[in-house]
């Protein structure tokens, strides 16, 4: 039966190789994310870019709009206002995927390229570009040290490995990223390995001799065109979906999952399905039907005015114990959802969100999660019904704040209901490998983020997060609905909720948490950075002494990821 779903897979991959050019993906770490998100509230009106709530975003679509508003530069138009940042990181972006631009200049190029046999262009070590083929190949590198107040053990994080993407003809493509970590982070990230039994972002980890952990992160799919407007990748990875810092429909917080994701773009539609095989937690096993588990999803995105995107969506999880149900495979949005209400096992969630540019410097952009939602309990209700699970997101973004040029401003809220990506089993959880797919730190929270960036110059880049929520944890071995590992059944079913009324927000044991840091990084040659970053973290659990500490981070990356504590 495995191999049936698995050779049907195969097949719908397959059937598209009689079709048009194809394309990969930006890595949702790559530095051109930032230019983009500032071009889309810049130009306001651009279907292309407003219709990247689903990330990570497509080369060749952001890619043929860069070469278009190149031209308008050469042209000395910029209707778009583009700061000489901005130029620069626009340059920097086409240079780094010439294999998708349609232009052809020197400045794309190293000085003297005609000579070398590598790093013809600036950012790529290995670049071969052909009429229907391409190949790019990159080290990457990872090394950082720091150390930590009332900790006596260093922390580090160190990542080798490689990167690489091509293109085969008009009808494949396909993308590579894989690193050896090993990693002893500060305390917060030692407190998630100890609650939750995993480490963020890995799948499998081990415990390394120094102290920390050890883990590889491997990435990598490929891609076709069905049509002019579908695209198909099949691969190992993670999702976003939203435009803030944190989502709370999808995240990219838990670990890589195989894959297969449809990608229909029609006139100002955008509509994604993406099929993920997934691990169940291995914390609660009261109740667990199945050692496999699986998701379905869909994401309609429409951009109803040329400045307001509004988008659908829907998340199914479910186990079955021959592999994934072909009647998950149906690219219909809600169609599943509905037929929950004939008593499926399967968890359904519905979603919405927002985002609006404003005034060519601004973003306002939001998200709302339903689980079991029930008018009655919902509104006008005053018993803090337990089934009463919602997410809500709302942010904004301002860029060159101020009339500062290159200062860039987000605040964000979210607030989540307590046991809101829960379920009556592992198997049906909001989880992957133990963490969560949405909000990292899980339910009953209400968390305000401020961020902001600054480039003051072509290659000094400065980044600052402050984030402070307010949660209600697990008490007395009772759950609270915080911990998405955790089953939300009763006591008097083998569970550890208590009763069914009476789950306010911050139900349980309160605590207060902030996590500031800031990072400073200079590039030294393209896609190289010297990082020097401090965190702060204070932790104030109920009936406990707050725990306050201070972490200092030194190091460079080589097309890698900055490593993120936020959590």
């Amino acid at each position: 039966m495995q191999n049936r779903h698995k050779l049907l897979w195969l097949v719908l991959l397959t059937i598209s190789f009689a079709a048009n050019a194809q394309t990969t993906y930006i890595s949702p770490w790559a530095k051109e994310n930032r230019l983009l998100e500032r071009m889309e509230i810049k130009a306001q009106r651009n279907t292309d870019l407003n219709l990247s709530t689903v990330k990570p975003r497509l080369i060749k679509q952001n890619v043929a709009w860069a070469d278009s508003v190149y031209t308008w530069l050469e042209q000395n138009e910029n209707p778009w206002k583009l700061t000489t940042m901005d130029q620069y990181n626009l340059t920097r972006f086409l240079s780094n995927n010439r294999d998708y631009s349609s232009l052809n200049r020197p400045q794309f190029l190293s000085r003297d390229n005609q000579r070398k046999a590598f790093y013809v262009s600036p950012g790529n070590m290995v670049e071969a570009i052909d009429d229907g083929f391409s190949f790019v190949a990159n080290p990457v590198v990872g090394l950082h040290g720091g150390i930590e107040t009332d900790n006596d053990d260093a922390l580090y994080h160190i990542a080798v490995g490689a990167t690489a993407r091509g293109k085969i003809g008009r009808h494949f493509a396909y993308d590579f990223f894989g690193v050896r970590v090993t990693e002893n982070g500060p305390q917060q990230f030692k407190r998630f390995v100890e609650t939750n039994a995993a480490v963020p972002g890995a799948v499998k980890w081990d415990s390394a001799s120094s102290g920390g952990v050890s883990y590889w992160d491997v990435r990598g799919s490929v891609n076709t065109n069905v049509t002019k407007y579908i695209n198909i990748q099949f691969g190992h990875d993670r999702q976003f979906i939203g435009n803030g810092y944190r989502s709370l429909l999808l995240s990219d917080f838990s670990g890589n999952n195989w894959f297969l994701k449809f990608n229909t773009r029609i006139w100002r539609l955008q509509y994604t399905n993406i099929f993920q095989q997934l691990r169940p937690s291995a914390i609660e096993s009261v109740n667990d039907r199945l050692k496999n588990k699986y998701s379905s999803m869909h994401h309609l995105g429409i951009n109803i005015t040329k400045w307001l995107t509004i988008g659908a969506f829907e998340a199914i999880i479910f186990g079955r114990d021959n592999g994934y149900d072909i009647s998950y495979l149906q690219p219909m949005i809600f169609l599943r959802s509905m037929e929950q209400q004939n008593g499926s096992p399967d968890n359904a969630n519905i979603g919405f969100d927002f985002k609006a540019n404003v005034g060519k410097t601004a973003q306002l952009y939001g998200q709302l999660m339903l689980d079991e939602f029930l008018k009655d309990e919902v509104i006008g209700s005053s018993r803090n019904w337990w089934g009463n699970k919602q997410a809500i997101q709302i942010g904004a973004k301002y860029i060159d704040a101020f009339g500062i040029k290159n200062l860039d401003l987000q605040a964000e809220m979210n607030q989540v209901r307590p046991f809101m990506y829960q379920f009556r089993d592992s198997t049906g959880s909001y989880t992957h490998a133990n963490q969560p797919l949405a909000h990292p730190l899980g339910g009953n929270l209400r968390e305000f983020v401020a961020l902001f960036h600054y480039q003051p110059a072509k290659r000094l880049y400065f980044d600052g997060r402050i984030m402070y929520w307010k949660q209600g944890l697990d008490s007395a071995g009772y759950n609270f609905g915080s911990n998405p590992n955790t089953i939300y059944t009763t006591v008097a079913n083998g569970g550890t909720r208590l009763r069914n009324d009476n789950y306010p927000m911050f139900a349980g044991m309160p605590a207060t948490g902030l996590n500031a840091s800031f990072l400073a990084s200079y590039e030294i040659k393209e896609n190289l950075f010297i990082d020097a970053q401090a965190i702060y973290r204070n932790l104030k659990e109920t009936n406990l002494d707050a725990d306050s500490r201070l972490s200092f981070l030194f190091g460079i990356r080589w097309n890698m990821y900055n490593r993120n504590y936020d959590y």
